[in-house]
């Protein structure tokens, strides 16, 4: 039972932190629309969606705000690591999408993180001019494959997803995440199945406590807030999949790839 639920919070925080990964907070969060996917049993979604706000007020909220009070450079170093082990995702599907540039460029940028970086707590990498480029998941993959979206919908817990990213999510937990892989499956001895659950809760606090002021701004000023956040996941997705650089108008886009969430 402990591990279900570790796993149930683990696909939660992947779909949230994956579906708007990060962001360092500069610009207004937006409300427009410009999507034609269907939101399927929206009056089932709206009310887990009115659940998960209540969670995040009583449990991530505070968490982030708690996480705030550590030193910047604990918080960058900690963000540079989750964001180092997003790579191990990332790489693969580079890969599969023909992006044979980006794994280059992903699989150096990991290779001298997690060694010359300290398991990536920093960047030589950026030093040496190596700039990060955008994550990629298996969501995104099956849509650069032509997969329609098909519904969205929300899910208690796990919050905004859709069909197709959440079929992306779950290939995670079948042999797409080579880091779930290396712990859970325990397919070494060097790490366990807490390092992983520790890794994607750290990645998802890392994440609300950047996005503070963004998502109280974007819920004070939303007639529909449902709505906003619906707009806000479904204009982010099809920017990922498209690989467009148009911003995704959040806080600061150089972080919202995925609001994470691989």
């Amino acid at each position: 039972m402990k591990k279900l639920f570790c796993i149930i919070l683990t696909v939660s925080l992947m779909i949230n932190t994956n579906a708007f990964s990060g962001s360092e907070g500069s610009e207004e969060l937006s409300k427009s629309s410009g999507t034609t996917t269907s939101d399927c049993f929206e009056g089932v979604s709206r009310a887990f969606f009115s659940f998960n706000q209540g969670l995040d007020r009583a449990v991530f909220e505070p968490l982030a705000k708690g996480y705030r009070k550590l030193p910047k450079p604990i918080r960058k170093g900690t963000g540079n690591m989750v964001n180092n082990l997003s790579n191990l995702v990332t790489i693969p599907n580079n890969l599969l999408q023909g992006q044979l540039q980006q794994a280059g460029l992903n699989t150096l940028r990991f290779t001298l993180n997690t060694t010359i970086g300290i398991l990536g707590f920093f960047d030589p990498a950026n030093r040496l001019g190596l700039k990060a480029v955008g994550k990629e998941d298996y969501g995104q993959t099956l849509g650069a494959w032509g997969s329609h979206s098909g519904c969205y919908f929300v899910l208690p817990v796990i919050g905004p997803t859709t069909v197709r990213d959440f079929t992306g999510t779950v290939i995670n937990f079948v042999g797409g995440d080579p880091w779930y892989n290396i712990t859970v499956r325990q397919d070494t001895n060097f790490f366990r199945d807490r390092d992983f659950y520790i890794s994607k809760a750290t990645n998802s606090v890392d994440f609300r406590a950047k996005n503070i002021e963004s998502f109280d701004s974007l819920e004070r000023n939303s007639i529909d807030f449902y709505a906003s956040v619906k707009s806000l996941y479904l204009q982010d997705r099809k920017k990922k999949v498209g690989n467009s650089d148009s911003i995704t108008e959040t806080q600061d886009d150089s972080d919202w790839e995925e609001i994470n969430n691989n």
